[in-house]
């Protein structure tokens, strides 16, 4: 058996930023030979997530990025917060935004595994990760936007980390899009979609099997009334069910006396032009 030097252990834990004890029991597996230790080291994180895949992923962050015409937004989960707020789990967080801002697709987390930097998958990333901290690590949500005429993305994610929203604000001209006042409304209301978690941008959105099933309920309550009245009641029902779930109808959380759609009409008369939501989405850990 190759004898293993202090030299050849801190080499390897450079390398890989495993432990001490782990990169001299990875190298003597190895007799002596780097590439199959990080090998061996990287068989320890995969078997982690194989023996941890059940375990629910519950902790972590929200994460977002933004360039000049895109944005994306998506999850890094774990199992604890204690690993949380490792080192380890924090580096991965900022290592992860690179990957998102190179990832092709506009959806799927596996699309973020796949992705590869300075001739890296972030897979071999996160099983690094996994084999230091000994615990579950995942891509939970993502999520891509690109802009495909004037407009702009914005994105809140709360203090806490835990949950965040990405919100696309189509206009009629770049000079709309370039406006503070629909900047400042932009982050507004992507604020206001964390805070509120809508189902749907408006009544088309929701699924018709959720419409019907909200309408039953409603007819249930009033079914001893006339049917012309059920009909008025369960109309006035379903409106408010839509104003309090499609964002566009929602109160405005900074204003309520006016909805999200008169906020951003409103604002982008004071920009000069035309501003519609075109899509939005909403991400939360635990």
């Amino acid at each position: 058996m190759a004898e293993i030097s202090a030299s050849m252990v801190m080499k390897l834990r450079k390398m890989s930023g495993q432990g001490m004890m782990d990169c001299k029991r990875a190298l003597q597996e190895a007799d002596g030979d780097i590439d199959k230790a990080i090998e061996i080291l990287r068989k320890k994180g995969l078997a982690t997530l194989e023996k941890r895949s059940d375990r629910e992923t519950s902790e972590g962050i929200v994460i977002g990025v933004e360039g000049d015409n895109w944005a994306s937004l998506a999850t890094l989960c774990c199992e604890t917060d204690f690993v949380a707020k490792s080192g380890d789990f924090v580096a991965m967080a900022e290592t992860v935004k690179d990957y998102m801002a190179a990832c092709p697709s506009d959806e799927g987390a596996e699309s973020i595994l796949e992705t590869s930097v300075d001739g890296r998958k972030f897979n071999d990333v996160l099983t690094e990760t996994v084999s230091r901290t000994g615990e579950k690590i995942q891509v939970g949500d993502y999520a891509r936007y690109k802009l495909d005429g004037p407009g702009l993305i914005s994105i809140y994610i709360h203090f806490n980390g835990k949950v965040g929203a990405m919100v696309q604000i189509d206009t009629g001209d770049e000079t709309t899009a370039a406006a503070d006042v629909l900047k400042q409304t932009a982050a507004d209301i992507a604020m206001h979609i964390t805070a509120t978690n809508p189902l749907a941008l408006d009544k088309d959105g929701i699924d018709p099997e959720t419409i019907q099933r909200e309408k039953a309920i409603f007819a249930e309550q009033v079914q001893n009334k006339p049917p012309e009245i059920i009909e008025k009641i369960v109309r006035g029902k379903l409106n408010k069910f839509f104003a309090e779930n499609c964002l566009v109808d929602q109160p405005f959380v900074k204003d309520d006396s006016k909805s999200v759609m008169q906020v951003v009409d409103e604002t982008a008369k004071q920009a000069g032009g035309e501003a519609k939501i075109k899509r939005f989405v909403r991400f939360a850990v635990g």
